[in-house]
């Protein structure tokens, strides 16, 4: 294999995280997150990865070796391997509760129809029916009081209250749009995952892993308007029968050896002003 042969998968390569990087950074500048910050953050990353993906078998993995793999000065391998890092010692903070308990609502058949839609609830709970109460208990473990989830989704607009005293779900999402935080973790994990399976596709590991979107240009802005409506509503649907069939199968491989292994689906819209004189995008596989 010639040199330029070897070389243009690199290429390509640097290509396509050139695409991928600048939402991020446009990200990063906007919360002021600066260049230095990230260069420190990136040498932990890459030691981290080394270490975990990157094992040589029957030998130690030595800071020369990091260096190697990394690039990464062994002054600061060293540093980074044998001190404690502030950066990457913030922990993640765990999933919002409240989109817990709203993916529930939406597949657990106590709680939802045959279509996927949160049946209207009880407050509370009456002769062992299915409430509101019973809800948040089922998915909080009695760490959280029904009463206050249920005054905070009502100043949000997440939930309504009937004549009857019925609890209707108004806000059919997954992540309550006020909650920053929350939508920060979904945010390094949805797009962590979609990465990884990419990654693992472009790594040559089978079987491929789904990994499929459209795309089409030279459209008007109530175009846009009409797919978005289109792909928000087609992309619940198929999000909400997955939502049930997991929890389906969550519950019958609960307490099993095997019942090792988590999935994630995702789907997503993105719309921009496209620059001039590109061509016309058709099905992008």
């Amino acid at each position: 294999m010639s040199e330029i042969e070897s070389a243009a998968p690199l290429q390509a390569l640097v290509s396509a995280l050139t695409k991928l990087l600048k939402p991020l950074v446009r990200l990063l500048i906007h919360f002021q997150i600066t260049y230095p910050f990230v260069s420190q953050l990136l040498k932990s990353i890459y030691l981290q990865v080394a270490t975990e993906s990157f094992p040589v078998e029957g030998k130690r993995l030595t800071d020369s070796r990091l260096s190697l793999l990394t690039g990464v000065h062994r002054k600061d391998v060293r540093r980074l391997r044998y001190e404690d890092d502030p950066i990457t010692a913030i922990e993640s903070k765990p999933g919002s509760l409240s989109a817990q308990v709203i993916a529930s609502w939406l597949s657990f058949p106590e709680y939802s129809d045959e279509d996927g839609n949160a049946k209207p609830l009880h407050r509370l709970s009456a002769n062992g029916e299915p409430s509101f109460e019973s809800l948040v208990e089922d998915v909080s473990k009695q760490d959280l009081r029904s009463r206050s989830l249920l005054d905070e989704w009502m100043r949000k607009n997440i939930i309504s209250i009937d004549d009857d005293g019925l609890v209707h779900l108004e806000k059919e999402a997954f992540l309550p749009s006020e909650d920053f935080d929350a939508k920060a973790y979904f945010f390094g994990h949805n797009v962590h995952d979609h990465i990884a399976a990419s990654t693992h596709n472009l790594m040559g590991n089978t079987p491929n892993y789904f990994d499929r979107s459209v795309y089409y240009n030279n459209l008007r802005p109530e175009s846009i308007t009409a797919l978005q409506e289109l792909s928000e509503q087609q992309a619940m649907n198929v999000i909400k029968e997955i939502n049930r069939k997991a929890r389906s199968l969550q519950r019958k491989d609960s307490g099993k050896k095997e019942a090792k292994h988590r999935f994630r689906f995702g789907a997503y819209f993105y719309s921009e002003q496209q620059e001039k004189h590109a061509h016309k995008g058709e099905d992008d596989e």
